[in-house]
């Protein structure tokens, strides 16, 4: 078989790997990217499609404020669409917890110069009057917004080969070595492929990758349970959040409402595939009717979850490697990496061409697992019971 050469080769065709990839073909490198099956196929195509700002720590905002300019963008970036809607976000507190943590993160968003407004008692009637009288305070940012996951990194990919990389699909990886400054990755098909650089954007198989390289990392899968229902007449403009956790749902134009929620379910044992348990999609259907009831009756017509990194802090890891020279991460980011990923590619590809990256990635260095990482309050709820 063949050995090609690259300037740089990505393992991994999500949404990370393709907007790195993009970024790197339009600076002028040779770019491959590895993917075992098809582009988008697994969490960033399967996600909840939201390009949510609200409710992030201190330290996201700057690689989110930036990931959010490149969606509004992203048509021209990209020249393609991906049914990016500025649609706006509702958050919602019915309990005394959540209302602290609701005012909190609103606090935090303001900070970063994010337009938040606080809606309570006939306000917040007079703005939501479909939600349940339990709620008790909503916080909106009108910059929020979303986009259709299913065309997002197809396009993304499309736009790297016009700027001439290459796309590799089912194509599984068996083995990437590094010596004399040259990456060797040995495929299943018998092919080599030899890259001066070599990103890790393998999603939740990452791990693998970087347990070859001698930098293991706490990294696990697992999928939120996700459901739509029938078209019914369009009425919900914004995304509508519980801080409580058991309700994400959003309208789409044609009429169908898209369920996500916790807590959230590992993986299958071979990695592929997260099940959604049928009392999981109950439990959302009655979440559904309890904060709008006048969903209450809505038919459910289709249900699924996806293979998404996690790593205990929630957090994901973005960066060049601790072991390697040559060697860069980009995956684990927990459920929220729709969103960042433009930003990523563009800090990814401005490190990789040695440049100062566009927003700090030091929060997401691999090196904080040198030592014990604080496990996120929402792993330690999801996963620890």
């Amino acid at each position: 078989m063949s050995t090609a050469h690259y300037d740089v080769a990505i393992i991994g065709g999500g949404l990370f790997g393709c907007f790195t990839g993009f970024f790197l073909a339009r600076m002028g490198k040779t770019v491959a990217i590895i993917e075992r099956g098809y582009v988008g196929a697994q969490s960033s195509g399967a996600n909840f499609g939201g390009l949510r700002l609200q409710g992030r720590s201190i330290s996201q905002y700057p690689l989110s404020l930036l990931a959010q300019a490149h969606w509004e963008n992203f048509d021209a970036l990209i020249g393609e669409g991906c049914e990016y809607d500025r649609n706006g976000m509702v958050y919602f507190a019915y309990t005394e917890t959540g209302r602290e943590r609701l005012l909190a993160y609103a606090s935090n968003s303001r900070a970063c110069g994010l337009d938040i407004v606080i809606w309570q008692g006939a306000e917040l009637r007079q703005n939501l009057p479909w939600l349940a009288d339990s709620a008790l305070i909503a916080s909106y940012s009108p910059r929020c917004a979303v986009a259709n996951p299913r065309l997002a990194t197809p396009a993304v990919a499309r736009a790297m080969l016009r700027h001439g990389g290459t796309l590799l699909e089912n194509i599984e990886l068996v083995r990437a070595t590094w010596s004399d400054d040259l990456f060797r990755l040995e495929c299943q098909d018998g092919r080599e492929i030899h890259a001066t650089k070599l990103l890790n954007a393998a999603g939740g198989w990452a791990n693998a990758i970087c347990t070859q390289f001698g930098e293991p990392v706490p990294l696990f899968s697992a999928g939120p349970p996700q459901f739509v229902t029938e078209p019914l007449p369009y009425h919900l403009k914004p995304s509508v959040y519980a801080i409580e956790g058991d309700l994400i749902i959003r309208q789409i134009p044609r009429g169908n409402y898209i369920f996500a929620g916790y807590p959230r379910t590992l993986a299958n044992a071979d990695g592929r595939h997260t099940f959604v348990p049928p009392h999981k999609t109950l439990n959302g259907m009655r979440a559904v009717a309890s904060h709008i009831p006048a969903l209450s009756n809505a038919e459910v017509i289709r249900v699924w979850s996806g293979v998404e990194g996690y790593l205990p802090d929630m957090l994901p890891v973005i960066g060049e490697s601790q072991t390697t020279p040559g060697l860069f991460h980009a995956f684990g980011a927990s459920g929220g990496g729709f969103q960042i990923a433009p930003a990523v590619g563009e800090c990814l590809a401005q490190i990789i061409c040695d440049q100062p990256p566009s927003v700090d990635l030091a929060t997401y260095s691999i090196s904080r697992f040198q030592t014990t990482v604080e496990k996120s309050e929402k792993i330690a709820r999801e996963f620890d019971a």
